[in-house]
Formats: C-alpha cells, sequence, structure tokens
C-alpha cells in the first residue's frame, strides 16, 4: 500500500471529524512500524496531515470551544497548544532522519507514538468530550467547516515540510511552549 491519499471532507461534526483524524494518525504511525509498507510517503502524509490538523485545532476550534463550553477553559486549551508542540517537536525528529529502515527511525516513530498517543487521550476526555455535551449540533457542525476550511488551506500549503515544521518548534520555544534546547520533552 503506497497510496496515503489525505481524506479532505467539506463539512461535518467537529467532534467527528477531529476523532477521523485521530485514527488517520494511528494507521500511518502503524504503516510506519511496517518495514515492509511505504514508510516515506506514510511519514510525508503523517507529517501534512498531522501538522494541518493541529494548526486548524488552534486556529479554529480550540478558541470557540473554550467560549462556548465551560469545561474547555484556558487551562485545557494551554496544554493542547504545549503537546502540540511537543508533537511538533517530535515531528521533526522523524522528518530529519535521512533513511527509514534505521534505528533512529524506529525510535522517532515510537517517541512519535508516545507523545501523540497521550495528547490523542487527553483531547478525547478533556476537550472533545465537553464540546459532544455542551456545544449543540448546529455549532458543532459551523466549527467542522471552520476547521476543515483551515485544515485544507494548511494541507494546500505543504504544511508538512521539514522546514515548517522547524519554524513552528521554533515558534512554540520563543513564545515558551517547549524548552530552548530540549531533544525530547516530557509530559
Amino acid at each position: 500500500m503506497t497510496d496515503y491519499s489525505i481524506p479532505r471532507p467539506v463539512s461535518g461534526d467537529v467532534v467527528d471529524l477531529i476523532l477521523d483524524d485521530h485514527r488517520l494518525f494511528e494507521t500511518l504511525l502503524r504503516e510506519m512500524r511496517d518495514s515492509t509498507a511505504d514508510r516515506a510517503g506514510a511519514r510525508a502524509a503523517f507529517a501534512d496531515v498531522l501538522v494541518a490538523h493541529g494548526e486548524a485545532e488552534e486556529q479554529e476550534v480550540y478558541p470557540r470551544l473554550r467560549r462556548r463550553t465551560e469545561d474547555v477553559g484556558e487551562h485545557e486549551v494551554e496544554h493542547g497548544e504545549e503537546e502540540h508542540a511537543e508533537i511538533n517537536e517530535a515531528l521533526l525528529a522523524l522528518l530529519e532522519c535521512v533513511g527509514t529502515d534505521t534505528q533512529k527511525f524506529d525510535d522517532a516513530v515510537e517517541r512519535m507514538n508516545e507523545v501523540l498517543q497521550h495528547h490523542l487521550t487527553e483531547e478525547e476526555l478533556t476537550i472533545l468530550n465537553p464540546a459532544r455535551e455542551d456545544v449543540s449540533d448546529d455549532d458543532r457542525a459551523q466549527l467542522g467547516q471552520k476547521f476543515l476550511a483551515a485544515r485544507s488551506e494548511q494541507l494546500d500549503q505543504g504544511c508538512g515540510s521539514v522546514e515548517n515544521v522547524q519554524r513552528l518548534v521554533d515558534e512554540a520555544r520563543k513564545e515558551g511552549l517547549l524548552g530552548e534546547d530540549e531533544e525530547t520533552s516530557e509530559g
């Protein structure tokens, strides 16, 4: 399997859309762990959808959910942004691996999986559950359209490039979301 096309829906409930991306991340990670798969193709698709997803959440979803539900507060949003920064840092290490048949690549995939699974679990519990309970179907559909538009814009710009991910990591360091010279983050 070497066709790693990224789905581009145009509408839907924002919670369902985010969860669909979470399952896609898991599929692409599984492909990157498979030594017989097109690991480079899976890595490229993973980088694009991961960055597009995170940037769209921060631009469109987190700020609106913070205003629409009392269970998604500033702490949850800030924590989500910190975890996105850690994910981008782990992604940069993955993208900087020259080959996909090395121990360094396998280690980078393992680190990415640890950081990402932690974030997905927390986000599904502390952000998506309150959104399901407190935000109306219509608002979640409108938010889904905004999320998808921002996600598509990111994908169109090649957001998963090493250069863009490096820029995001550098910005996160300047904003204090990551340690200045950390190669890996704990949390």
